[in-house]
């Protein structure tokens, strides 16, 4: 049931068609439970949605459908009460280079990047962006010189997460390495904390930083994005035309990824409004990127109440 799905439709399959819902009945002889949890998640952002995702990068429809029932299951008690987001978030950002200099951030891009968070999150890269209400402050760099690492993260990222985290639900951890052609970075969600705390964070290539050169991504919001992630949103393009989309009202549905900076562009036809290409949960180029919505606003200030305050 948690195989791999492609911007919201199954490899090998043709699109499901607008207003079709993703779930489905188990056919006879079938085994398992529509309701089981499927197991954690990681959403990537990559350089280029017509490649292959990584192999666990992007959420199959079951997998949002079992995150979004934990996290209005973690709203219960929380009714009635005032969620407000944090006054600041404290990151703590891990470098890891290779003994050549490779991918030795300076510290100077890590503070952009810290900027960056900041004014994406309080709206600031466009009129129509709202002011989440986040805010992030970097409390320590570290620097880790290992080839292993740096090159092959992908590859012992359980290791090197296990020994470099710090801090606890709150504390925003990020990692940067090289992580090959393609891929820009991941993150894990906040309802899997609980779980497994010490796996929490987010990744980032090391050129995706502000000034690292990737082209159409150095910026810094893959940060932006990943962050989101780690907050609880998902893509803008989760399970494609198919309702509940994304799970935010105010995001219209978008049938794939978009690339580049494709302004107009209306996949989803029978539903409401032009795709969310300027939306930092899409796979557009950094410089077409400008806002979260309010109603992202809303979700991750809910996430936060659940899951990291």
């Amino acid at each position: 049931m948690c195989g791999l799905a492609l911007t919201g439709t199954v490899a090998g399959l043709p699109p499901e068609p607008a207003g079709a819902e993703t779930a489905r009945t188990l056919a006879p002889g079938e085994e398992g439970s529509l309701l089981e949890e499927c197991p954690p998640g990681r959403a990537a952002r990559v350089s280029d949605p017509d490649a292959a995702v990584p192999e666990g990068g992007e959420l199959t429809p079951q997998q949002a459908e079992d995150y979004d029932r934990r996290f209005r299951e973690a709203l219960v008690p929380l009714r009635g009460q005032e969620m407000q987001a944090p006054r600041n978030v404290p990151v703590v950002v891990h470098v890891i280079s290779a003994e050549d200099g490779r991918g030795d951030v300076p510290q100077a891009r890590v503070e952009d990047q810290i900027e960056v968070l900041n004014t994406a999150f309080s709206g600031g890269y466009g009129t129509d962006g709202a002011d989440t209400g986040f805010r992030f402050e970097l409390s320590e760099t570290t620097r880790t010189v290992n080839d292993t690492w740096f090159t092959r993260f992908d590859e012992y990222r359980d290791t090197i997460r296990a020994e470099l985290h710090r801090g606890g639900a709150g504390t925003l951890n990020v990692y940067t390495a090289q992580l090959g052609t393609g891929l820009l970075g991941y993150s894990s969600f906040p309802q899997d904390y609980e779980a497994a705390p010490d796996q929490d964070g987010v990744v980032l290539a090391h050129d995706t930083l502000p000034g690292g050169g990737r082209d159409g991504f150095d910026l810094g919001h893959t940060g932006t994005h990943e962050v989101g992630h780690w907050l609880g949103l998902f893509h803008t393009f989760q399970n494609g035309c198919a309702s509940p989309g994304d799970y935010v009202d105010d995001t219209p549905y978008e049938r794939e990824a978009a690339s580049g900076c494709p302004v107009g562009r209306d996949s989803c036809p029978r539903k409401k409004g032009d795709d969310p290409v300027t939306n930092f949960m899409n796979y557009s180029d950094d410089g077409c990127m400008t806002h979260f919505t309010e109603g992202q606003a809303r979700r991750i200030v809910e996430h936060w109440a659940a899951f990291r305050s």
